[in-house]
């Protein structure tokens, strides 16, 4: 195929996907809605993209770039002369590493622990899945949704090697208690890492704006690692994430070094060996181009649309914003049960998408109802009346079609199920009853309209869930000819 032809078959492949400019698509995606930025980074991703990060000592411009983002995200979240730091592909890898770290400082320690709020990224989980810690969960504040610092005080023991705080939690956008939850942990001897994937880039800004919380980065005492995306709030594309910790020392045990075979000796400071300098490179240029102003700007630009779009969703009969966020996202929730509000969110969430919206559904889990996860950018500026103006018509469309329902039968089965012991003939016609195993329209083999099903997934227990979707994933992953 020719080189054209090529990239007009690649746009018509991205038609179906949500778009990812304009504000219009509230998760997954960060649109500073400056045009240039995408052009800078595409140029300057292009002139790095073969430069191996590798080793930095045959491409030592890389490690130049590398250390110029670790020393501005140091100096961005109350880093001293000793904050070292290592740039990722991404959040999960930085909170991977940062367990990894925590972990390997303590060899000592047969069985080591994890102390995590219930709200905690799901990327913690997954580490502590892949090293082996042992998942101590707190359950935060039903209100708030807010970590509780003294329970998690009381779950540290002498196993635990790292206590984890978020800045803010992605699924209802508040800022743990650091300060208290560091000073227990430092009490004990133990490591603290907050997670401020999302917010780390944006809430020093915020502060400046004159949105009031408390400390959250390594001006809190006992903070030892904390991460932050750079393609999330500093809109660099991605994937690029900037791990930091303290000192040196606590850095030391991510790296990882093998002499003993007959190649080079293998040095790396992230899970992965080849790393492209394209992301490096694109989000040097970016945090270069936009400075301290510019992110003032942009922090400024989404503070007001958070506000604005808050104040709609409030306005809108029956919804309302959970806990009480103080960064960028928003939860959104009924104020009852659907049979006593007349109509579900799962079916909002279709009815926005018809709009040309993208809203994330998030389902039920302890405390936090079912609810609509809005990631709110700079680029929503402007556009926050036509948002609120479409949820409201999405609320009445939802109210006059009424409430999804799931066959009582069908959810006692679900609740006796055991995902573990299920044949795959079984998940077949789980996934069919589900309405995912068939193709509509699209020929992707993506339902048009997702309320019936997750209303189903609702109702299903977290663990069934989770191996219906893995399922579901396996059947999308199928190789096919490409036309």
């Amino acid at each position: 195929m020719s080189v054209e032809d090529i990239l007009a078959r690649i746009r018509a492949l991205r038609t179906d996907d949500a778009p990812t400019h304009g504000g219009r698509t509230l998760a997954y995606v960060y649109d500073s809605g400056l045009a240039e930025l995408d052009e800078l980074g595409a140029r300057a991703h292009a002139l790095a993209s073969s430069a191996n990060a590798l080793d930095p000592t045959t491409f030592p411009g890389l490690l130049r770039m590398e250390n110029d983002l670790v020393a501005k995200a140091a100096a961005l979240l109350g880093g001293t002369g000793e904050t070292v730091g290592t740039v990722t592909s991404g959040g999960t890898e930085s909170c991977l590493l940062a367990v990894l770290a925590a972990r390997q400082s303590r060899p000592d320690v047969v069985d080591p622990a994890l102390v995590v709020p219930t709200t905690v990224h799901a990327a913690f989980r997954k580490a502590a899945h892949y090293f082996g810690l042992r998942l101590m969960e707190v359950e935060v504040d039903p209100a708030t949704f807010r970590a509780d610092a003294a329970a998690m005080a009381s779950a540290i023991d002498d196993d635990t090697v790292l206590v984890v705080a978020s800045a803010p939690s992605y699924a209802h956008g508040v800022v743990d208690p650091i300060p208290e939850i560091a000073a227990a942990a430092a009490a004990r001897g133990v490591r603290v890492h907050v997670d401020a994937c999302i917010g780390g880039w944006v809430l020093p800004y915020l502060r400046r704006l004159g949105v009031e919380g408390a400390a959250f980065d390594f001006s809190v005492e006992g903070v030892t690692s904390v991460s932050v995306d750079l393609h999330k709030y500093a809109y660099c594309p991605k994937g690029t994430s900037v791990l930091l910790f303290a000192n040196a020392e606590a850095r030391h045990g991510h790296y990882f070094g093998c002499a003993d075979w007959p190649g080079y000796t293998m040095l790396n400071t992230t899970l992965q060996s080849t790393r492209s300098g394209g992301p490096l490179a694109a989000a040097w240029a970016v945090v270069t181009h936009l400075g301290d102003d510019g992110y003032l700007r942009l922090a400024r630009d989404t503070l007001f649309a958070v506000r604005e779009i808050r104040r709609g969703v409030e306005s809108v009969e029956d919804l309302r914003v959970l806990g009480e966020p103080e960064s960028t996202l928003l939860s959104v929730a009924t104020r009852g049960a659907p049979e006593e509000v007349g109509f579900d969110l799962f079916t909002v969430a279709d009815e926005m998408r018809d709009r040309g919206w993208y809203v994330q559904p998030q389902f039920a889990h302890g405390h936090s109802p079912v609810n609509l996860h809005l990631t709110v950018t700079a680029a929503n500026r402007g556009s926050e009346g036509e948002f609120v103006a479409d949820l409201g018509d999405s609320v009445r469309a939802a109210r006059e079609a009424g409430p999804v329902s799931v066959d009582p039968a069908l959810r006692e089965l679900l609740l006796t199920l055991d995902p573990d012991r299920l044949t795959s003939e079984q998940f077949a016609d789980l996934l069919a009853g589900a309405g995912l195993a068939s193709e509509e329209e699209t020929g992707t083999g993506l339902p048009r309209r997702m309320a019936p099903i997750n209303a189903l997934l609702d109702a299903a227990p977290a663990r069934l869930r989770e191996r219906v979707l893995l399922e579901f994933l396996g059947l999308l992953y199928r190789p096919t000819p490409s036309p």
